[in-house]
C-alpha cells in the first residue's frame, strides 16, 4: 500500500476543447472534447503516478458522472477509495480560443454534500493507517463545513501522518489554525493569512514567518505562477525560479507542483530539493494543452536546469 493518501472533497470531470473563436450568441463548432478526472487531490495522485509512485485516493463521487469519474481513474491504476454521494459529481469546462490562444475556465460549484457523506470520508481517512503523508487539495463541496480541518488534523496526528493542505478562502484559514505540516497558498492567499490586502514579492518572507508564528503550520510554499515558488520554514527561506518555457495551459500546474513536492518528500528528499522538483513539475504541466498534467521527461529536463541554475537562492536562518 502507498505511503501517500490524497483526499478530494470536491472532485470534477474536467472537459477541455478548442474553438476557432468565441462569439456571443453564435453556435460554435468545438473540437472533440477530452475528459479527465480532476480536482486537487485527484490531480496530485495522477501526477505522482506519472512520476513513478503509487498513491491511494479518497474522493467523493455520485450519480452517472461519479461512475464515469471512477472509470476514468480505474484506467490509471492507483488505489481508489470512493465515498458515495447522493448528488452527482460536478463537471468543469476548459475552452481554448485558437485565434487568440486565450484559455477560458468554467468551474462548477459542486454537489450539495450531506453530513453523513463527509463524515464517511473522514472515517475512510481515519482507517488508512499506513500513510506517511496525507494530502488534502482542492475546494470543499457545498455542505462541508470549513472547520472540518480540525478533525482532519486530528486524524493525521493520530495516524502519525504529515498533513499537507492546498485550498483557499476560509478553508485555508481553518486548516492553518487546525495544524498542518505544509500549506501551499498563492501570493493573495498568503496575504489573507497574514492580514494584508496587498502583498509584494519582497514581503513574502515576513508575511510567511508571521503566519507560521500565528498559526499552527511548519512549512509554507507560496506559489508565484511564472515566477516559481518561495519556501519558508522556521529556518529556511528559498526562492526557486522556473526555466522559460512556451506555456500552453496553466490548468493543473499547481497540482503538479504539489505532486512533485510530496513525491520528493516521500523519497526522503530535503525541502529544498522537494521545492525545486515541484517547480519543475508545475512548469512541465504548463507545456501541455488543456488539463494535461506534467510529463516525466519534461520534469527531468527542467529539474536538471533548475538544479544547475543560479536563479535559486537560499538563506538559512537560526
Amino acid at each position: 500500500m502507498s505511503s501517500i493518501l490524497t483526499i478530494t472533497f470536491n472532485p470534477a470531470i474536467d472537459k477541455s476543447t478548442l474553438v476557432p473563436e468565441l462569439i456571443a450568441e453564435k453556435k460554435l463548432n468545438c473540437s472533440s472534447p477530452v475528459y479527465e478526472a480532476g480536482g486537487g487531490g485527484i490531480n496530485v495522485s495522477r501526477a505522482i503516478k506519472r512520476l513513478g509512485e503509487n498513491t491511494t485516493a479518497i474522493y467523493m463521487a455520485g450519480g452517472y458522472t461519479g461512475r464515469a469519474f471512477t472509470r476514468l481513474l480505474t484506467r490509471e491504476g492507483f488505489d481508489l477509495i470512493p465515498i458515495k454521494t447522493k448528488e452527482s459529481t460536478r463537471e468543469n469546462l476548459v475552452v481554448k480560443e485558437i485565434s487568440t490562444q486565450k484559455q477560458y475556465r468554467f468551474g462548477m460549484p459542486g454537489p450539495e454534500t450531506s453530513k453523513r457523506e463527509w463524515q464517511n470520508c473522514l472515517a475512510a481517512m481515519a482507517g488508512f493507517k499506513q500513510a506517511n503523508f496525507m494530502v488534502v487539495s482542492g475546494s470543499l463541496a457545498p455542505g462541508i463545513p470549513t472547520d472540518i480541518f480540525a478533525e482532519v488534523s486530528r486524524i493525521a496526528n493520530k495516524n502519525k501522518a504529515k498533513l499537507i493542505v492546498d485550498t483557499s478562502g476560509e478553508a485555508l484559514i481553518q486548516a492553518a489554525k487546525a495544524g498542518v505540516y505544509l500549506i501551499k497558498p498563492n501570493l493573495r492567499e498568503l496575504g489573507t493569512l497574514a492580514g494584508r490586502e496587498v502583498l509584494t514579492l519582497e514581503q513574502v518572507r515576513i508575511a510567511a514567518r508571521e503566519v507560521i508564528k500565528r498559526f499552527n503550520c511548519e512549512v509554507i510554499v507560496t506559489s508565484m505562477g511564472p515566477k516559481g515558488a518561495v519556501l519558508i520554514s522556521k529556518d529556511l527561506f528559498i526562492t526557486v525560479l522556473p526555466p522559460d518555457v512556451v506555456v500552453q495551459s496553466t490548468v493543473g500546474a499547481g497540482d503538479s507542483m504539489l505532486a512533485g513536492i510530496v513525491h520528493s518528500l516521500a523519497l526522503n528528499k530535503s525541502l529544498t530539493e522537494a521545492v525545486q522538483y515541484g517547480v519543475a513539475c508545475g512548469t512541465a504541466a504548463t507545456m501541455n494543452p488543456g488539463t494535461e498534467l506534467c510529463h516525466p521527461a519534461d520534469v527531468a529536463h527542467l529539474y536538471a536546469l533548475i538544479r544547475s541554475s543560479s536563479s535559486i537562492s537560499a538563506i538559512h536562518t537560526k
